[in-house]
């Protein structure tokens, strides 16, 4: 009988210390998750706007070198690399937006909520 009265309090005690740690832990994870899609946006945002660039650049180059086949050659390969990084960018920030959306719940609110087995 001892054991059991003693037992209860006990199980109080270390439920009243755990549950904040847990719930501690969830922002801590939330806030990691957000951190993380920020800086993937911002890279992939920095990556469509060089990918752009080079496609310009392409551009440029083709335009510039009217009379040129060397010129031109390397402006249409500047271009096809420029639309390639594009669709590239395109597609990764697809991905990670999915993923965020649709395997960690993630919300446009910076919200997300880990799946738990139950």
């Amino acid at each position: 009988m001892k054991l059991r009265a003693l037992t209860y309090p006990s199980f109080l005690a270390f439920a009243a210390v755990v549950v904040p740690i847990i719930a501690y832990a969830q922002t801590q994870i939330d806030s990691l998750i957000a951190r993380i899609s920020t800086t993937a946006n911002y890279v992939i945002s920095l990556l469509f706007v060089i990918a752009t660039l080079v496609f310009l650049w392409g551009i440029v180059k083709f335009i510039a070198s009217a009379g040129d086949e060397a010129g031109k050659k390397q402006g249409k390969a500047l271009m096809t690399w420029g639309i390639l990084g594009l669709a590239v960018m395109a597609a990764a920030w697809g991905i990670v937006n999915v993923l965020i959306q649709y395997v960690l719940g993630g919300g446009t609110s910076g919200t997300y909520r880990i799946p738990v087995p139950r």
